[in-house]
C-alpha cells in the first residue's frame, strides 16, 4: 500500500508537469506581451491621456457640410487663366531684328540718293539680348530689352530716333525665343521643353506637347513652379475646371506626379488590408463592396466607421462641440459612422465620398463576442476532462505495476 501511494503521488507529479508543459507550448506566432516586457531594457508607459475624437452619425446635414479638400488651386496662386494670353517678354538670350522705316529718303537711315523706294526703311542685323538684358541701335545708343514687351522696346527706339530721323517708326522681331521656355516633365510620355509662343500656352496645351499622360487621369497630378511658388491640382480639375487651366510664363515648370489613392480596411470585412481607389470616386458603398463586404458571421451592420482627420470648419459647420480641442487645432480627429441595419443608411453610404488614406472598420456583432466566450469555456472545461481521462489512464497503468 505504501508503494501504491507513492507510486499515485508521483504520477500525479507526472500529470501536473504535463499540464504545465501542455500550457507554454500553446501556438504562438511569437513572443507574447510578458516575455517582450521582461526582456526590455526600459519601458515609456503611456501617460494615460485619452486622444479626444468626434464621432459623426452619418446624416443628410451631415454630409451638406462635408467638402472634400482638393490639393491646392494653381488659379488662386498664380491666376492668369482668363482673357487673351499674355505678352511675352524679352528674355536673356533672345535673338531680335529691328527695322526703322522714315516717312521719305534723306533721313538718317535712308539716303536721298536711295529715291522714294517702297517702305523707306532700313533692317539692322539680328542681334542677341545679352548678359545685361540690352542691345544696341545704331543713334539710339544701348536699349534695355529683357524683360520687356517688344511694344515697349519700339517706343523707347523711337522716342531716341525722333530728332533725328524723319518721322521715325520702329519694328521689333523676336527671330529666336531662347529665354521663353517652358519645362513638362514627370509622369508624360515625352518630357521636354517647349517655347512659349505669341498665342501663349496653357498648362494642357504643354502637358498635350508632352505626350500627354503616362498615368491614369484619376491619380495623376500636376504641379506649377514659378520662380519661388508652387502649387498643385488633381489633373481632372483641369479638365472640369477651366479656370485651373491657366497659360504659362516663360520659366514654369509643370511637374506631373501619380499618387495611388487608397484605404484601410480592418474589421469584420470581407477582406483586409491596404485597398486602392482605381477611380476618380469612390462612395463608401463602394468601399464596402471592394473590401469583400460585410462578414454574415461576424460584422454588425450598424456599427460602419470611417476614420479620417477633418478640418474644424467642417465639424464646426455640423454644430460639433469642439471644446475638448485646442482653439488653434485646425485637424480634428473624426470618426463618421453608418448604420446599415436602416435601408437609409445605403443611400447615405453611396453619397458619402471616401478620401485618400482614410480607414474603414467594420465592429464585430455582440453575438460574435458571445460566441468567442462559449468557445473559450468550451476550450478550457474540455481541458479538465483530457487531464482527468489520462491520471485515470495512468493511474489504472500504476495499478497493474503494483499489483
Amino acid at each position: 500500500m505504501v508503494l501504491r501511494s507513492i507510486a499515485l503521488k508521483a504520477g500525479a507529479v507526472v500529470l501536473l508537469a504535463v499540464a504545465l508543459a501542455s500550457c507554454s507550448s500553446l501556438p504562438q506566432s511569437g513572443p507574447d506581451d510578458g516575455a517582450i516586457r521582461a526582456n526590455a531594457a526600459s519601458e515609456v508607459k503611456s501617460d494615460g491621456q485619452k486622444t479626444p475624437y468626434v464621432l459623426v452619425d452619418l446624416s443628410v446635414g451631415a454630409l451638406e457640410d462635408i467638402v472634400s479638400p482638393d490639393p491646392s488651386s494653381i488659379y488662386a496662386s498664380f491666376r492668369g487663366g482668363r482673357g487673351s494670353a499674355p505678352d511675352v517678354p524679352v528674355g536673356v538670350g533672345d535673338t531680335v531684328q529691328v527695322t526703322i522705316f522714315e516717312s521719305k529718303s534723306g533721313g538718317l537711315f535712308v539716303p536721298q540718293e536711295a529715291g522714294a523706294r517702297p517702305g523707306n526703311y532700313v533692317t539692322l542685323p539680328p542681334q542677341t539680348v545679352n548678359r545685361d538684358g540690352m542691345i544696341r541701335v545704331p543713334y539710339a545708343g544701348l536699349i534695355r530689352a529683357s524683360g520687356r514687351a517688344t511694344s515697349d522696346i519700339e517706343d523707347e527706339i523711337e522716342s531716341k530716333l525722333v530728332t533725328r530721323a524723319i518721322e521715325p517708326q520702329v519694328v521689333v522681331d523676336v527671330t529666336n525665343r531662347r529665354a521663353a521656355k517652358v519645362t513638362v516633365t514627370g509622369s508624360v510620355r515625352a518630357p521636354a521643353t517647349f517655347e512659349v509662343g505669341p498665342a501663349g500656352e496653357r498648362v494642357l496645351d504643354a502637358i498635350t506637347e508632352a505626350g500627354g499622360l503616362s498615368d491614369p487621369a484619376y491619380e495623376s497630378f500636376v504641379t506649377l513652379r514659378r520662380h519661388n511658388r508652387q502649387a498643385t491640382v488633381f489633373f481632372n480639375n483641369l479638365i472640369t475646371s477651366p479656370q485651373e487651366n491657366i497659360y504659362l510664363s516663360p520659366g514654369d515648370t509643370v511637374y506631373v506626379y501619380s499618387e495611388k489613392r487608397s484605404f484601410l480596411v480592418f474589421g469584420a470585412a470581407g477582406g483586409q488590408g491596404l485597398v486602392e481607389f482605381q477611380t476618380e470616386n469612390l462612395s463608401l458603398m463602394e468601399a464596402v463592396g471592394k473590401s469583400g463586404g460585410l462578414l454574415d458571421s461576424r460584422a454588425d451592420p450598424g456599427q460602419v466607421f470611417v476614420y479620417r482627420v477633418e478640418p474644424r470648419s467642417t465639424l464646426e459647420k455640423m454644430g460639433a462641440d469642439l471644446s475638448a480641442f485646442g482653439a488653434t487645432e485646425r485637424a480634428i480627429p473624426t470618426i463618421y459612422r453608418v448604420n446599415l441595419r436602416d435601408p437609409a443608411g445605403f443611400f447615405l453610404a453611396q453619397q458619402f465620398q471616401m478620401r485618400d488614406k482614410d480607414i474603414l472598420y467594420v465592429s464585430n456583432s455582440t453575438f460574435t463576442d458571445i460566441a468567442k466566450v462559449v468557445s473559450l469555456i468550451g476550450t478550457v472545461s474540455g481541458a479538465p476532462a483530457t487531464v482527468t481521462g489520462d491520471a485515470a489512464t495512468t493511474r489504472t497503468a500504476i495499478e497493474t505495476l503494483t499489483n
